[in-house]
């Protein structure tokens, strides 16, 4: 009898949590907004869900030789031209539609946590209910590893060294879209 009485707690306590979920969800109490900040439970569980969704995803991806000065080269235009608007060049500390945007892009000047996968997969993918778009349908793999190879040089570039690498792209053709 105690068995079958916690087995009914348990439902009931699981038919509450539900219930509940559901309420909140579609009660519209929390605010969406992306002028206003996650509670810290919220963007902590967003956070982590984000991240190991893309250490899972990425895991299995070979990453090719990176330190190609080829790659360097024809990645630095894209990033200029798809990138740096959110996720900053050497020298910006910020930019109009960066600041506008919650959460935040991290700045890629500075040292990435994710590896060189990671970077592909998000690249690839992007991340939902994000500004970061999903390369992948419009952009071939080769494409997606120069800007990989480029973002992870990119927090030893000087302001001078960014404005050679992404102008010169630029001016053989080498970013036009596919």
């Amino acid at each position: 009898m105690k068995h079958i009485r916690g087995w009914m707690l348990g439902l009931l306590a699981a038919a509450l949590l539900i219930a509940g979920t559901f309420g909140f969800i579609y009660s519209g109490i929390y605010n969406i907004g992306a002028d206003e900040p996650h509670t810290r439970w919220v963007y902590t569980a967003v956070e982590t869900l984000r991240d190991r969704s893309i250490a899972v995803r990425a895991k299995s991806i070979a990453v090719p030789p990176l330190n190609n000065s080829d790659l360097l080269l024809s990645g630095g235009p894209d990033y200029a031209e798809m990138c740096a608007g959110c996720h900053l060049q050497p020298g910006v500390t910020s930019s109009e539609l960066r600041d506008a945007l919650y959460p935040q892009p991290p700045d890629l000047t500075q040292p990435s946590s994710k590896n060189p996968a990671e970077l592909f997969w998000v690249i690839k993918h992007g991340i939902k209910m994000s500004a970061m778009p999903a390369w992948g349908p419009t952009h071939t793999d080769e494409r997606m590893w120069a800007m990989v190879a480029f973002i992870q040089r990119l927090p030893e570039l000087t302001s001078a060294q960014y404005q050679i690498l992404t102008a010169r792209g630029a001016q053989s053709g080498e970013h036009d879209h596919e």
